[in-house]
């Protein structure tokens, strides 16, 4: 291989490659892409200076390796680009070391900590996070599935076999019936729809978000103005951008607690609130784990970096 198609990134020692990978659904998305028997995550990145590059990464002890195609070498400032994404999809410059420390105190959660767990997936922009989540509301996960894939493949850029996910402009130059049409979002075509136009003619820095001085309470306020961002979609994208106050309640989630907490009876969002209010800052990372231990330990039932 050429100096350039394997690279290596130092990771923090909390860091779980799986952990991360399957912390929630973005995985299962494409441009994301799964490969369990080889054990990595691969995903197409767009580079600033407009290359397709697709990205194979793998988790080995306190590091990542990052596998591009053979035909693919980059110049320093590409390579820089992408290294700078990788670490934005794997939080990799996040420092979890209060939230592991305040898991230690309560026995429920002290596995947290063991399981150097905590980090959520996300894509390189906020504005890929955005318009998933906006496909995630009001309908089950194969919709979502459908939805996104469907997006990509009609305005993804592309390079030979590699499709990335679309920028803002390139959605932004659609149309509400096209994306009824060719993409099954519905109701959800006019949200999309809105939201590129915003941020491709700069009407909208979501990008922002992500490094934004706003106090949690005003950035939620802000991102539930835009149309298809309610209070659960805010909720998980603050999530995303490191911000975990907000619970980001969603049917599956209320009926998992109510599973775990009540023996199946329904309760209240205030009750649920109420609950986790001893957690302070970190609560919604706290519900989103407890919510989710069960299936990660059927996961990781067998060792994974």
């Amino acid at each position: 291989m050429t100096a350039h198609s394997r690279m290596r990134i130092h990771t923090p020692a909390d860091f779980n490659f799986w952990r991360t990978v399957y912390s929630h659904g973005w995985s299962d998305l494409p441009p994301f892409r799964i490969d369990p028997a080889a054990r990595s995550l691969s995903r197409v990145f767009v580079l600033s200076s407009g290359r397709i590059v697709p990205c194979t990464c793998t988790g080995l002890r306190q590091s990542l390796r990052c596998t591009l195609p053979q035909s693919e070498v980059l110049n320093t400032d590409e390579r820089c680009d992408l290294l700078r994404q990788i670490r934005t999809v794997f939080r990799l410059d996040e420092d979890f070391t209060l939230f592991h420390r305040e898991a230690r105190r309560y026995p429920a959660y002290r596995w947290i900590s063991r399981a150097r767990a905590g980090r959520l997936l996300r894509a390189p922009t906020m504005f890929e996070d955005a318009v998933k989540m906006i496909c995630t509301t009001n309908c089950t996960w194969a919709l979502t599935t459908i939805m996104v894939k469907a997006l990509i493949g009609s305005f993804g850029p592309s390079h030979g076999s590699a499709v990335a996910f679309p920028d803002p402009t390139s959605l932004a130059g659609s149309t509400e019936t096209q994306l009824r049409k060719e993409c099954s979002t519905g109701y959800r075509s006019r949200s999309l729809l809105e939201l590129a136009e915003k941020v491709a003619c700069g009407a909208l820095d979501i990008e922002g978000w992500r490094i934004s001085s706003q106090t949690t309470a005003d950035l939620f306020t802000e991102m539930c103005t835009v149309r298809g961002i309610g209070p659960y979609a805010a909720g998980n994208l603050l999530k995303l951008a490191g911000r975990y106050e907000h619970l980001g309640l969603d049917s599956w989630v209320r009926g998992k607690w109510y599973s775990l907490h009540t023996r199946g009876r329904k309760v209240s969002d205030r009750t649920i609130e109420k609950f986790y209010a001893p957690y302070g800052s970190w609560r919604g990372l706290f519900v989103w784990l407890e919510m989710t231990r069960e299936w990660h330990d059927e996961k990781f039932a067998k060792p994974f970096p």
